[in-house]
């Protein structure tokens, strides 16, 4: 039988949706983040005993003095195990997913209840729902919604939906007809009949239903830990891709008291809610005898002012002991998030660490996630993680890299010489090589232990190197994790039996058993690897400085192994400490490795002096005033900026008002000023050259590719040029000397800024319509938009500026250190273009953080544009 593509659809089908329906999925991501967030936000705010005594209060109410003390207690454990934050994470997300699943079941199992086709529609899409394995909603989960919480909550709230409908539907479909028929009767109208008299007599029904989307819920909250969920699922998934006992039992424990708490609130909540169940309740309460005591209960109102007191408690501690917002260990970062993501490999996972106290050391909020190798490149091709640090290229991670690299960034490779293996004991004295493992499957059991199955090594392993030496059929390739293969490992060497595991160097391994590395004289495993860190697409863009460490970021192997033993000796969940404990043996690697924008800089001779720049609104003028400014301040000057129109500032110049200003156009643009004023002044040099004047049109106005041609198309382009301020030479040589020669006289030449022209192309270009606007390289904008540069046969415009900075008279005797800097000071095309891209991203008001971030991408510019002996 021809085999039927089903995964292909399904594959069409998600790439379909992900890239067509993208807006639908943000959209759903921002709702869900937003929902969990603010119910993270409050079950985080209070200290963990003042929860867990409202946790109690609310035991108290519906199940007794004995649950209240016994939730008290079970929630003390999980906070004196260090488990109380992952705790409340998966709390939040479980009651994210069921409330919503809650919302919406109900009202499908009610319509189900009362009408046979709807049922009869839903149940083949409910079995489906609850039968497919659960670890497959996270597939499309993160390739829609990306990694952390909101690929858990909508897993969970496909997986778990199933029991409310049906429980719902089966309650309504179990009241007893005869009432219903009574109610009918009696002109109830129906939906007087399903809130009146269905719905309360199946509340019971529809209750147990929601007490199993809780706890399948809770199920999968830790399943969806594989996918960057974090809370117990993390800890769990952690526990067991390093076969931590500790941790597993410790994270276990949590979950088993999470669990029984929940199911026996909401099985107690019936009870509180349901008619049938207060019956049932008084009942066993008559026969409790002298044990009532035990079983009574604080009234509604009673329990409300505990929650309430102990909620006002918790608010007065968290604003009394707010963080009043002391100095952080550097402040590089100013506290911006970066996400590291790795797999639970030695070397990934130490890097990671090591990594996340660097940046926290310069003032960053570094969140890790461990993965496994599918989901964190396809979550970092998403960009929801900005940097691994483990990748194996170019063989390991192979298949990733040429399925993503266009959506990642190399930063580089840290460690080079690596060597991937099938390793032995050397007690197996007879085998060496790869090709001494045929014939001899049977001593091995027939099987190779092996690491996680999307690692890179094990698709080698299966794919070729098993083919290359005729050992396919004679081995099974065992799947498991790093850690299993290396438990394992040590219990076969512990017992001196054979076993055969995929290994690579460097691995602390090697130091702790005597090993044989298999010699493949094939070559079948590749010719080694480099380890890389990799950030997503547009990292190095907004994290520069960092970026710039990356790049330059070794180590060697005495260092990555020695940082690797002291996070085992830390154990698991201690990795920074580990890592503390190894930069203490390391002084001033730190500083080595991610050397500090904001180091002390030398100061000025002429520190303290405060030098008023002028600049006009152009930006190339705001850009290299505030980089001047910037770089100023590192010197120990004091400068004040002063933004004018050229005219006045030209005047200032002359006068002595304005030191300064780095934004002169000579010989052309600004002639005339400088015939005026020339004796007053001092022309310092030029910084950019091959300037330019023009007049441009988008490049969709296939037509006009001169000035003639504009005068050609007057109508076309409404008979308007749109001009900037009318003070700039710019504006005075186009009336005076281009319009006249081109016959543009006719012509509208609006003046309303600079800043207006650049809004109206922006609208003009987005609906396609012609535009004529008047414009000077260099500028931003040929590179944001498709622009042509209108030809001037005839020279009009001129000769080519330069822009040199120009300065009062007395500028060189009151500010000779400055003067000096100025006049060396050059700057590239790329540099202007990107200083002007910084500024214009960080928006206006925070010119000083653009230059700043372009400052940290060009480490040394401040000693190469102001050098202090």
């Amino acid at each position: 039988m021809p085999r039927i593509p089903i995964g292909s659809w399904a594959s069409d089908a998600v790439d379909w949706l992900t890239n067509n329906v993208a807006w639908l999925f943000d959209f759903v991501t921002q709702v869900l983040n937003g929902f969990y967030t603010g119910i993270h936000a409050v079950l985080a705010g209070p200290e963990p005993l003042i929860l867990a005594g409202i946790f109690a209060i609310i035991a108290w109410w519906l199940r007794g003095l004995p649950a209240a003390l016994l939730t008290f207690v079970g929630f003390a454990l999980i906070d004196s195990i260090e488990q109380w934050d992952e705790t409340i994470s998966s709390l939040s997300l479980v009651l994210v997913a069921c409330i919503i699943t809650i919302v919406v079941a109900v009202p499908l199992g009610i319509w189900a209840a009362r009408s046979r086709a709807v049922g009869g529609v839903l149940r083949p899409v409910l079995d489906l729902m609850q039968t497919m394995p659960a670890m497959v909603y996270l597939i499309p989960g993160i390739l829609f919604f990306g990694l952390g919480v909101v690929p858990g909550i909508v897993s969970t709230i496909v997986f778990s939906m199933p029991p409310a409908v049906r429980m719902t539907e089966l309650g309504i479909r179990q009241v007893d007809e005869e009432l219903v028929e009574a109610a009918e009767a009696f002109g109830t109208p129906p939906r007087r009949t399903l809130f009146r008299v269905q719905l309360p007599l199946a509340l019971p029904t529809i209750m147990a239903g929601i007490n199993q989307v809780i706890m399948l819920a809770l199920s999968m909250v830790v399943i969806a830990g594989t996918a960057g969920g974090g809370g117990l699922g993390g800890s769990v998934y952690n526990s067991l891709s390093s076969v931590d006992v500790k941790l597993g039992a410790e994270a276990g424990l949590s979950v088993v008291i999470l669990a029984v708490y929940l199911d026996r609130m909401t099985g107690a909540l019936n009870q509180r809610v349901s008619p049938l169940g207060r019956r049932a309740l008084a009942k066993a309460q008559a026969a409790l005898g002298g044990m009532k005591f035990l079983r009574w209960k604080p009234a509604t109102s009673l329990a409300t002012v505990g929650v309430v007191v102990l909620a006002l408690v918790a608010g007065g501690m968290s604003y009394v002991g707010k963080d009043s917002g002391g100095a952080a260990a550097g402040n590089d970062g100013h506290g911006r998030p970066i996400s590291l993501g790795y797999v639970n490999w030695d070397e990934g996972r130490a890097t990671t660490f090591l990594w996340k106290e660097i940046l926290e050391q310069r003032g960053f909020k570094p969140k890790v996630q461990a993965l496994d190798a599918g989901p964190l490149f396809a979550g970092q091709a998403r960009g929801d993680i900005d940097v691994q640090s483990n990748a194996w290229l170019p063989t390991t991670h192979e298949t990733y890299w040429k399925q993503y690299k266009d959506k990642l960034e190399d930063l580089g490779a840290w460690y080079d010489k690596t060597s991937l293996e099938i390793a032995v004991p050397s007690y197996m004295k007879d085998i060496k090589s790869l090709d001494d493992l045929k014939g001899k499957g049977g001593t091995f059991g027939g099987k190779i232990t092996g690491i996680e199955p999307g690692a890179g090594e094990m698709k080698i392993l299966k794919d070729k190197v098993l083919k290359e030496y005729g050992l396919s059929g004679e081995y099974k390739v065992q799947d498991s994790s790093t850690s299993s293969m290396l438990a394992e490992l040590d219990r076969s060497i512990r017992a001196k039996k054979p076993i055969a595991v995929p290994l690579w160097s460097p691995h602390w391994a090697y130091n702790k058993y005597d090993l044989t590395k298999l010699k493949d004289p094939k070559g079948a495993f590749g010719s080694g690897d480099s380890l890389h860190m990799l950030g997503r697409k547009g990292f190095s863009k907004d994290e520069p400085l960092v970026a710039g460490w990356m790049k330059n970021f070794h180590l060697d192997e005495g260092q990555l192994t020695s940082l690797e033993n002291e996070i085992q000796n830390a154990g698991n969940g201690h990795e920074q400490d580990g890592v503390r404990a190894w930069l203490k043996k390391n002084p001033g690697l730190v500083d080595k490795i991610a050397p500090s924008s904001h180091a002390s800089y030398a100061k000025g001779k002429d520190a303290g002096k405060a030098p008023d720049i002028g600049y006009p609104a152009w930006d190339e003028g705001i850009a290299t005033t505030y980089l001047w400014k910037n770089v100023l301040e590192k010197r120990g000057y004091r400068p004040k900026l002063h933004n004018l129109d050229v005219g006045p500032m030209w005047t200032g110049l002359s006068t002595g008002q304005i030191d300064v200003e780095t934004d002169g156009w000579l010989p052309v643009a600004q002639k005339q000023y400088w015939d005026k004023y020339k004796k007053d002044l001092v022309d310092i040099g030029p910084w950019y050259d091959k300037t330019s004047l023009e007049i441009s049109v988008p490049s969709y106005v296939k037509d006009v590719k001169t000035l003639d041609d504009l005068r050609k198309h007057k109508d076309e382009f409404g008979g308007k040029i749109i001009g900037i301020e009318p003070g700039t030479g710019e504006m005075k040589r186009l009336k005076s000397t281009v319009a006249p020669a081109y016959g543009l006289q006719d012509f509208q030449v609006t003046s309303a800024g600079t800043s207006a022209m650049l809004a109206e192309l922006q609208r003009a270009y987005a609906k396609k319509e012609p535009i004529a606007v008047v414009l000077w390289s260099p500028h931003w904008a040929y590179s944001k938009y498709d622009l042509t540069k209108l030809k001037d046969p005839k020279g009009t415009w001129g000769a080519e500026n330069h822009i040199t900075s120009v300065g009062n008279k007395s500028f060189p005797k009151e500010f000779p250190e400055f003067h000096g800097w100025l006049k060396n000071w050059k700057m590239t095309s790329d540099e202007l273009n990107s200083l002007e891209k910084d500024i214009q991203d960080a928006g206006k008001g925070n010119e000083d953080k653009g230059v700043q971030k372009w400052i940290d991408a060009h480490p040394g510019v401040v000693d190469q544009m102001a050098p202090v002996k």
